[in-house]
């Protein structure tokens, strides 16, 4: 086949970007032809509280993709709808996770074009309200198939559009020819005994993601637990300052270290092979990138139940499931790990990790377009697609009675 794929790639750094670069690397590794189409910056700075969003570590760099437009500067959009359409593909490929990229999908979805695939992260920005959850519909109304990560977020999708092929594929491991630093080293380096236990946090702190009902279960925990933590990351907005005021009024200064930022990928490396437990405290969510990261690598995954979450970590196999927003759950499901169950559930880690492959997905998303009508679009709203569907379902039946 061939596909136009969309979205953030090398030197642009992000979890969207990494997921995106591994799906076009399995597509052509599948033997499809694959234009990939990428921005040369994902946000204007007015709306990224993040700090530089380039890492040349982060993506490999794909041969022959082209960095055409910013999401936020209309005057690149047409140069790339007029590169996509001399491609001529079967069908386009779009990430869907957030509101800012609205209007440029909006744009690219007008008027006569192939069928277009969503990649849904989020269905639509997490508290999101009306306008952003609105922009979010106004863009895939104007898909023809759907590619998701959850099977809750398969429903949602199936029943909000009728008829539009829905598949669901857990995000797999991005992994790296980088080599994995050795544990004992790194954790030498940083000054982690031998008897301790680390726990880590890892990724773009938000509200949703409850870090600070993790520091509340670390201070629930007894004087004498062997329990460290590192939460490493860039904090949205001022949440950072929060955070740093919260462990110094539970005293948590010992035990609990802050590693606010961007984190390079090598740096990423060492915090995997130190860590003990990856955790993630999420009040909500959809699904987390992180997660098969930390299970390809052999880690352990100490996660609340929500969204997507269980459908990766094996609750008792490969990781711990416990309620969201409870301090006191955590903080007992830490206790429990501190003897063999530890050892258990990273034996666990090893095996779940071949679960979820970048083949399966591309697969998965073959599968999606092989249900797609083979013809041209032009939808500019739902309610002009429902009437190209029956005007289709007309013709078919149609067909049926002159065949009988």
């Amino acid at each position: 086949m061939r596909l136009t794929v969309f979205g953030p790639g090398f030197p642009l750094r992000g979890g969207i970007a990494t997921t995106t670069t591994a799906l076009v690397q399995a597509l052509e590794g599948r033997g499809h032809q694959v234009q990939f189409l990428a921005p040369s910056r994902q946000y204007p700075r007015w709306l990224y509280p993040g700090g530089d969003e380039r890492d040349p570590e982060a993506c490999p760099q794909i041969a022959g993709s082209q960095a055409l437009f910013a999401p936020f500067e209309p005057w690149t959009w047409p140069r790339v709808r007029r590169q996509a359409l001399e491609f001529n593909a079967d069908a386009w490929i779009i990430p869907y996770w957030t509101w800012a990229w609205a209007p440029f999908w909006r744009f690219l979805l007008l008027g006569s074009r192939p069928p277009a695939i969503a990649v849904v992260h989020n269905l639509h920005d997490h508290g999101a309200g009306a306008f952003r959850r609105w922009a979010a519909l106004g863009v895939l109304n104007r898909c023809q198939g759907f590619l998701t990560h959850a099977r809750f977020l398969k429903t949602a999708l199936v029943e909000s559009f009728s008829g539009a092929p829905v598949a669901a594929y857990p995000l797999p491991p991005v992994t790296s020819s980088r080599p994995i630093p050795e544990k004992p080293a790194v954790r030498r380096r940083m000054d982690i005994g031998p008897e301790e236990r680390l726990a880590l946090f890892l990724g773009l702190i938000r509200p949703y993601k409850g870090v600070d009902v993790l520091l509340e279960a670390f201070a629930r925990l007894s004087e004498s637990s062997p329990w460290r933590l590192v939460v490493a990351g860039e904090p949205w907005g001022g949440l950072g300052r929060t955070l740093s005021a919260q462990v110094e009024t539970l005293h948590l200064n010992d035990r609990v270290e802050l590693k606010f930022g961007w984190i390079p990928e090598t740096e990423v490396d060492g915090l995997l092979s130190a860590a003990d437990i990856l955790v993630l405290p999420y009040r909500s969510g959809t699904q987390s990138a992180v997660a098969p990261m930390a299970l390809s690598r052999g880690l352990p995954v100490l996660s609340t139940d929500v969204g997507g979450l269980g459908e990766v970590i094996e609750d008792g196999v490969s990781g711990l499931l416990v309620e969201p927003d409870s301090p006191q759950a955590l903080a007992d499901a830490l206790v429990d790990l501190e003897g063999e169950g530890l050892a258990r559930l990273a034996a666990g880690a090893h095996v779940s990790s071949d679960r979820w492959t970048w083949e399966g997905y591309a697969e998965t998303l073959e599968g999606v377009v092989g249900r797609l009508e083979t013809r041209n679009w032009k939808l500019e709203t739902g309610a002009t697609r429902r009437a190209a569907t029956k005007r289709h379902e007309k013709a078919q039946k149609g067909k049926k009675t002159d065949s009988d």
